[in-house]
This record gives C-alpha cells, structure tokens and sequence, in this order.
C-alpha cells in the first residue's frame, strides 16, 4: 500500500512540508510506501476547460507536471495534500492540482474514488479551515474516504520551522498518519 503526499507550499522545507513529512513518518513505521511530490513552486496553470481531458482519457492537454503527477495518484492507495493558507484559502498550485487531476480523473473512470485522502493546512492566524474545506470537497466530489484526526489538520504556523514547534499540530499530523495506516489495513486487508 502506498501514500503519495503533495506539498502545495512553494517553500521547501517548509511548515507545510514539516507537517506532510510528519504523517509520512508515520505511515512508513506502519508499513507503507511513501512517496513525496513538490508541486509549490513549480509553473502551472489551471484547468482551461477544454474537455480534451474527456477525449484523452485522463491526459490533461496542458503537457506539464501535472500529466506526470496524475499517473502517481491514480497508483497510489492514499493521499495527502497540503496548502498553505494564502488570503483564507489554498495555494494556486495545490488548486491546479484538485481542478486539472479531478477532471482527468473523472474521465478515467472515476479512478479517485474510494481513495483514503486527508488535507492539512499551514496557516498563520485564519483561513486554515476553509482551505481544508476546498480539499476535502474536492476529495468527496471524488468519491474519498477521508480519515479523521485528534484535532483539525493544521498547524499554526508562520516562520519556517513553527510547525514543528507546534506540539498539538505535530501530534495532530501524527494521529492522521496512524489512522490513515489503520484504514487503508482495514480496506486492504
């Protein structure tokens, strides 16, 4: 079984990467494969609507990163996405990501569907929640399995390295990890 984490935050390194490595520890201790994808940072656009993601059967006609990541989680069993919080809301790139592969998806087969995924949030003072929303709804439109934590999935954090000194964020993200492990058994038998 494998989980595929993608950090949206265009700092590597980062609170939002801190947070995502922390579930992914977790999952490899429980036995998973783990993979870390770097989507912040990079040059995308978002959907165009074009639909020749329909034609192509889960191809985008934008050829960048995002044909080459959507192979990756379509294999994988579960996954992660984390943004931080930019003006209450997600990074342009973790959007990209949610618009462009949910259509390519959709047109092959619904292949998200029934996929454990989780979200979490780096955010400074507000708007954690609601970027937490746009994933999961993104993740339920999909047909999602969407595990709970201790807490929301996020961590207060600012400066790079604030995450890791929030001990109910870290322990929060460590919750997540384990009960990612347990379902995906659960499922997987």
């Amino acid at each position: 079984m494998k989980i595929l984490a993608i950090n949206g935050s265009p700092r590597k390194g980062g609170n939002t990467e801190t947070m995502l490595r922390a579930v992914l520890d977790v999952c490899a201790a429980g036995g998973l494969e783990t993979e870390f994808f770097q989507a912040g940072g990079r040059e995308v656009n978002g959907c165009k609507a074009c639909g020749m993601c329909r034609k192509q059967k889960g191809e985008c006609s934008q050829k960048d990163w995002i044909n080459d990541l959507y192979p990756k989680m379509k294999a994988a069993d579960a996954l992660l996405l984390g943004t931080p919080t930019y003006f209450f809301d997600l990074s342009p790139e973790i959007k990209a990501v949610m618009d462009r592969t949910g259509y390519m998806s959709r047109s092959d087969d619904f292949s998200f569907k029934r996929k454990v995924a989780a979200a979490c949030a780096a955010v400074r003072r507000a708007g954690g929640i609601h970027a937490l929303d746009s994933i999961q709804h993104f993740f339920l439109i999909n047909g999602m399995i969407i595990p709970g934590s201790s807490y929301l999935n996020m961590s207060l954090a600012r400066d790079i390295g604030d995450a890791a000194k929030d001990a109910e964020g870290m322990e929060t993200m460590r919750n997540l990890g384990e009960n990612i492990v347990w379902l995906l058994k659960k499922i997987h038998g």
